[in-house]
């Protein structure tokens, strides 16, 4: 398995226990589970900065992955949109012109929760509800070696950018992000 800082990385399929049960199903029927590792950390050093502190990862080499709700006459669209920690999502702008809808924001903390299975904090592009657009920024896929959400705040996923761009759902989009 890819190293990274100093978190300890095992195969995600023989870690199913610090999945969300969604990733782990996920995991399973995709063809590059073989290049994704899992490794524990706390549960309180989930989020980014923190995290990549505490296990002395860069933040290049970490993305987040947010939800988005977008509307349009009427109908709901939902998505995720994974950018590096070092960026931010160009929510208004590109995500919005993507998924061709007249207004669009963050998806409230429970309705993400609700609907993806997974802990805030935690939310992952493995596992989401199959109808929805992963949109990826191509500086991801990039990344040699990438940290993300494992559905559960008490892991984090590790594998490498480009094996993203392979997963089912996604979209790589140039200039998703801007420098944070």
């Amino acid at each position: 398995m890819m190293p990274l800082g100093t978190l300890a990385v095992t195969p995600a399929r023989d870690g199913a226990d610090l999945l969300a049960p969604a990733t782990a199903a996920a995991l399973a029927e995709w063809s590059e589970a073989d290049t994704v590792g899992v490794a524990p950390i706390g549960a309180d050093l989930a989020d980014t900065a923190a995290f990549c502190e505490a296990y002395d990862v860069p933040l290049e080499a970490s993305a987040n992955c947010v939800v988005l709700a977008g509307k349009r006459e009427g109908q709901v669209r939902m998505a995720a949109c994974l950018v590096l920690a070092t960026t931010r999502a160009d929510v208004n702008g590109a995500a919005r012109r993507w998924l061709d809808v007249r207004k669009i924001s963050f998806a409230q903390m429970d309705e993400a929760v609700a609907l993806t299975g997974m802990e805030y904090g935690g939310i992952t592009p493995i596992g989401l509800p199959a109808d929805w657009p992963i949109l990826v920024d191509s500086r991801v896929i990039e990344q040699p070696a990438i940290v993300i959400g494992s559905g559960v705040r008490r892991s984090k996923i590790v594998l490498p950018g480009a094996a993203l761009a392979q997963y089912p759902g996604v979209h790589v989009l140039e200039g998703l992000a801007r420098p944070g």
